[in-house]
């Protein structure tokens, strides 16, 4: 009776460790997946931080304006970039091909049209410089010119 008490203390144990661990890897992923990119806003917006589920909001048009009034026009990559994967992947928090269907079903629905899709990081600044409410996402990389980082918690 004892080793089986122990027997399942050990397994239980065991059991704990290993999602503990896997919480771990979680974390590491996106960690990983959020270094692969950053936000951008224009110059003249004055938001310096957002949260997810606002940059989130923002990007599925759930949310249609800044905290100044200024409506928000979002800016996506291709959807084979490995940026956009990354960042739909953490932000959004589901794969690019859910965010498709998303808005296929939101057309369908007579709902509002997805953000424009550029091709290069370089659309993506010349976008977000022209618009004042714009909000994209771009690698570390990116040459910014006069675009700002926006801080996302």
């Amino acid at each position: 009776s004892h080793r089986l008490v122990l027997g399942l203390f050990v397994c239980l144990i065991g059991a704990v460790l290993g999602l503990i661990s896997l919480a771990a890897k979680v974390a590491r992923a996106d960690t990983d997946r959020r270094a692969a990119f950053l936000v951008i806003v224009n110059a003249q917006n004055p938001a310096g931080a957002e949260s997810d589920e606002f940059v989130s909001g923002a990007f599925l048009k759930k949310v249609s304006r800044w905290d100044d009034g200024e409506t928000i026009q979002p800016v996506d990559l291709a959807p084979g970039s490995a940026v956009r994967r990354a960042f739909s992947e953490s932000i959004l928090k589901r794969p690019v091909a859910a965010v498709r269907r998303y808005w296929q079903q939101r057309i369908f629905s007579g709902g509002d049209v997805p953000p424009p899709e550029v091709d290069s990081d370089d659309a993506v600044v010349r976008y977000v410089a022209k618009y004042r409410g714009a909000v994209g996402y771009v690698s570390p990389s990116a040459k910014l010119g006069t675009d700002r980082v926006l801080a996302v918690h």
